[in-house]
């Protein structure tokens, strides 16, 4: 990179390439079909978890925007963009943003599903978040003004966030974080007391979300010791899959070759766990019918429990716009991503590849699967709570986005003034109508 200067001159004369007045244009034209798109998708999932994609979808056009990355991508992908790269989330829709126990156990706020990362134009992450935004305020009843000053909080959020850390020094964006109770406490005269109480008791939900909360609520005492209840077809043990008797013993090699994948001190603490059970979980809405299984381990003692999350990462719906991934490995994929946009993330975090009964291998990423997480209740936000939820995660992103892209750049194309927010604005609410339509072309096709 150049100097600070000639970035930020680089960053002002993108907007000759796509003008910032540019970015709110949404024109239907000759786009892929949604259903195609996502038919796609099912032919290397699971063939009988797949209704269960669609019955999530459907139940809403918000649902159905949750699990149509791929349809999104495939739309930005004709956009007019400036050319200013970061490490983008690729589904970075209000739903993937929340609470987490960073590892010196203070709850952070930051993004949180990396299945899409991918490097991209900065402006696709956050025309996703701006639209989500959109598509959530109409499910709320929202006017038409309310939703537009919604996204608009959410865009100048992101701009001022960025023009900020344009001005700061590499290593103090790197160690930017938002701690979530330090947070609170600075908003918390701003607050109305029942808005307070209800982020209060999302904490404190959020901090009793971990392993022995896993282990009281997914297992229980069976002759062979602790054993994950089954609860088909959401969960699966292990041994009502397998077609053979030698899938534990595979599975334990599995993870000897994931403990590979962190660095030597996690590693120790890794293999401090012994191996006791596992079952397939389905997970999410756009990512179900991928395979996921949960792990159940066992540290000193049965009162010690750890649960891993292995999810099977494929490739990012971005790849076939950008460009392939640098990775074969698509957890290692993600983890990398995840790892740059990031401000602080599980020690558990790697990858692993697995060859199941069927001779095929896959790429897995791995994490604890509960760890302090939590998400907002974007079905309940009022107006206000929408514009301010929104906020948060447009300055969460655009942090997310200064780690890896040229901050100066990006801040000099976004500029001063709310010209760019107000053309995403304008995009989010055509975009919202698409959604709408793509939405009742597939349930209709669904029967």
């Amino acid at each position: 990179m150049g100097r600070p200067e000639e970035r930020a001159a680089e960053g002002k004369a993108a907007r000759a390439e796509a003008p910032r007045s540019a970015q709110g244009a949404w024109a239907v034209g000759d786009r892929r079909d949604p259903l195609a798109l996502l038919r796609a998708q099912d032919e290397a999932r699971v063939p009988e978890l797949v209704p269960i994609r669609y019955e999530r979808m459907l139940s809403s056009p918000f649902a159905f925007y949750r699990g149509a990355a791929a349809v999104m991508a495939a739309d930005l992908a004709s956009a007019p963009s400036p050319g200013l790269r970061a490490q983008l989330c690729g589904d970075a829709h209000l739903a993937n943003f929340g609470v987490f126990a960073a590892p010196d156990r203070r709850l952070v706020f930051d993004c949180n599903d990396f299945d899409e990362t991918a490097p991209g134009p900065f402006e696709w992450d956050v025309k996703r978040l701006a639209a989500s935004v959109a598509v959530a305020g109409r499910e709320r009843g929202l006017r038409r003004r309310e939703r537009r000053e919604a996204v608009l909080a959410t865009v100048s959020s992101y701009r001022g966030a960025m023009r900020r850390f344009a001005a700061m020094r590499e290593i103090d964006v790197w160690y930017a974080r938002i701690d979530v109770e330090s947070r609170l406490a600075e908003l918390g005269g701003h607050l109305d007391r029942k808005h307070l109480q209800r982020i209060e008791r999302n904490i404190a939900k959020a901090k009793s979300k971990d392993s022995l909360r896993a282990l009281r609520k997914l297992t229980r005492p069976g002759e062979d010791g602790l054993r994950i209840v089954s609860d088909p077809p959401l969960i699966v043990p292990l041994e009502e899959l397998a077609e053979d008797r030698e899938a534990e013993s595979q599975l334990e090699a599995v993870l000897a070759d994931y403990r590979d994948s962190l660095s030597e001190a996690h590693r120790h603490i890794a293999s401090a766990y012994t191996y006791v059970h596992a079952a397939r979980k389905v997970v999410g809405v756009g990512s179900v019918g991928t395979r996921a299984w949960i792990v159940l381990l066992i540290g000193r003692d049965s009162e010690d429990p750890l649960f891993l999350q292995a999810k099977e990462a494929q490739a990012s719906v971005l790849e076939t716009h950008v460009g392939e991934s640098r990775f074969e490995q698509h957890g290692r994929r993600v983890v990398e991503g995840q790892r740059l946009m990031q401000a602080a993330s599980d020690i558990f975090l790697g990858w692993v590849t697995a060859t199941a009964a069927d001779g095929v291998s896959r790429s897995f990423y791995v994490r604890q699967l509960w760890d302090g997480k939590g998400s907002a209740d974007v079905d309940a936000m009022s107006a206000d709570e929408l514009s301010a939820y929104g906020a948060l995660c447009g300055g969460t992103l655009a942090r997310a986005h200064a780690r890896s892209g040229d901050r100066i750049a990006i801040a000099a194309y976004l500029g001063g003034g709310a010209k760019f927010d107000e053309a995403i604005a304008e995009f989010a609410e055509s975009y919202a109508d698409q959604n709408e339509r793509d939405f009742e072309t597939v349930k209709r096709a669904a029967g």
